[in-house]
């Protein structure tokens, strides 16, 4: 079944009879590929821009939790040292214990996660920020020269 038949079955005729099947983004027509003068991005507000700055604060952010993190599970050591021998006789040591160890379970894998998001955000924020530049130079290289306003 040929695109346009495809098309007209799934939408009802929504693409002009003759004409390919087009798509849009965020609303926006489709570039006129035909020789004509149509733009394919509309106003400055359609720009869509990937900067790292964001990324490489999150990931910032990330690794300072992971550091006040570290930070807590060392503190937690050291707080409960020799609680077990200063409770000793008393039921509420063994929970102390239990205890001791769930947190020590959950900051370590929450100081190990911000590890792992902060390495992945900055990298995200770094490959954003080089595809952003390959793409403007790439549209830069393709946009057709400016015309020279004649005098006279």
């Amino acid at each position: 079944m040929a695109l346009n038949a495809k098309w007209d079955e799934l939408f009802g005729g929504a693409a002009p009879s003759g004409q390919p099947a087009s798509m849009t983004l965020a609303g926006l027509p489709a570039e006129d590929r035909g020789g004509g003068g149509g733009g394919g991005g509309g106003g400055g507000d359609a720009n869509l821009k990937a900067e790292e700055g964001p990324w490489h604060g999150a990931g910032k952010a990330s690794g300072e939790l992971r550091t006040s993190t570290t930070t807590s599970l060392t503190d937690l050591g050291t707080a409960n040292e020799g609680v077990t021998g200063g409770t000793a006789g008393f039921d509420s040591s063994a929970a102390l214990t239990e205890i001791l160890g769930t947190w020590k379970t959950r900051l370590t894998a929450v100081r190990d996660e911000c590890g792992r998001l902060e390495s992945a955000l900055k990298s995200a924020g770094r490959d954003f920020g080089e595809r952003e530049l390959d793409t403007q130079r790439k549209i830069a290289a393709e946009a057709p020269a400016p015309s020279q306003k004649k005098e006279g």
